[in-house]
């Protein structure tokens, strides 16, 4: 708190988010793993001045890939929410 998200001080390390509209609802997150952070200076990341954006790769100091870091976050988010994820790409 105050604001969502995964947070490394004052830098956001991961965006979650929900959006609402004509009875649609949308919902995302964003786990920077290995992003090019120089995009970051030339926005506003998430609308809040005076913060910063970071990822894996930066705060561990070593390349940190998605596909190193997709089974463990998906193991844990069914564990967390207490689910069954299903790929779009299994059988049946």
């Amino acid at each position: 708190p105050p604001f969502t998200g995964v947070w490394m001080g004052d830098s956001k390390l991961c965006a979650i988010g929900v959006h609402c509209s004509n009875h649609i609802t949308s919902h995302g997150l964003a786990l920077n793993c290995c992003t090019d952070l120089t995009w970051f200076e030339h926005i506003v990341p998430c609308g809040l001045e005076g913060k910063g954006v970071t990822s894996l790769s930066h705060e561990l100091g070593q390349h940190v890939a998605v596909n190193h870091v997709l089974e463990p976050f998906l193991d844990s988010f069914q564990e967390v929410f207490d689910c069954t994820l299903v790929s779009s790409e299994d059988p049946g």
